[in-house]
């Protein structure tokens, strides 16, 4: 969990709440009542937060919690949960990342994969490209020898709208060097599988 502060820009509340008051108009809803005073700047702050991956260098993070070490066997982070806007619709996907690298001589802090996950949730995003960009972070960053995500996750915009399918899972995979054999691929998907009971 991210425990860091988040402190919305006043001035960026202020002007979203001027639009989202419009879009309450065009809604025929009273934005005056009691129910909707404040919606206008909550929308502005969360807007902000959920969006604050814009604001944070996702190879930062990583380098600054690298380390030499001479390991050369799988490090998996599973179950990271995530929680995203679709670019498409403004609604929420969400679910749980599994990450995997191999060392080539340096390791990172276990947190930073966790995090830098965090960072790319938060931008309007497309799980296909969400997953190419933590791999591709990873893999540029720490220069493994070999990356592969894997992400698991429910689109709102197919559950609330257009198809209305609840419960339907959308899994997307990418990967890199050693993940290209397909036996390094099957141990990760068994890793990832596997319950902690």
């Amino acid at each position: 969990m991210n425990l860091q502060t988040f402190h919305p820009d006043d001035n960026k509340t202020e002007l979203i709440a001027q639009h989202v008051q419009e879009i309450l108009k065009l809604l025929n809803e009273d934005y005056h009542r009691e129910g909707l005073v404040r919606t206008p700047a909550r929308v502005g702050e969360t807007l902000q937060f959920v969006t604050k991956g814009y604001n944070e260098n996702p190879e930062e993070i990583l380098r600054s919690a690298i380390f030499k070490e001479d390991f050369q066997q799988m490090v998996v982070v599973k179950d990271i949960d995530f929680y995203s806007l679709c670019e498409h619709h403004l609604l929420p996907f969400y679910g749980k990342a599994h990450v995997a690298y191999i060392p080539n001589g340096t390791i990172t802090g276990l947190s930073k994969i966790a995090r830098i996950v965090d960072v790319f949730a938060r931008r309007l995003q497309v799980q296909e490209r969400m997953t190419r960009q933590i791999k591709d972070c990873i893999q540029k960053t720490l220069n493994p020898l070999g990356v592969m995500v894997v992400i698991e996750a429910e689109h709102m915009c197919m559950q609330m709208r257009g198809v209305q399918k609840p419960h339907s899972i959308t899994k997307t995979s990418d990967f890199t060097g050693a993940f290209n054999r397909i036996e390094t691929r099957e141990e990760f998907l068994r890793l990832i599988s596997t319950n902690r009971n």
